[in-house]
């Protein structure tokens, strides 16, 4: 299943900057271990904003929940889920199909 989500990221200010920096890292890694995976398939920077919109490819519903719970920076995300389906219009899908 493939689904769009949006990630708003809200670091307190105040946070100490060395567990700042261990949070990001380890947000990074784990954002590239499911990159190489192919779970974590698309991730764009949102302009001027600390957010991202990615696009994640797994098996259900619980599978996104479960990454999501996991993300070091998730106790200072708001997240957006969208669910997301093939579209009648899609070239590539016409490609495939044919």
């Amino acid at each position: 299943m493939l689904f769009a989500v949006r990630m708003n990221v809200d670091i307190p200010r105040d946070l100490d900057p060395g567990e700042r920096a261990d949070l990001v890292a380890r947000e990074k890694a784990y954002c590239q271990e499911l990159q190489k995976a192919g779970t974590w398939v698309h991730i764009w920077r949102c302009v001027g904003q600390y957010a991202n919109l990615s696009v994640f490819d797994v098996e259900d519903n619980e599978a996104l929940h479960q990454i999501l719970w996991n993300l070091p920076l998730f106790p200072y995300m708001a997240i957006d889920v969208t669910p997301l389906a093939q579209h009648p219009s899609d070239l590539a899908a016409d490609a495939a199909g044919a």
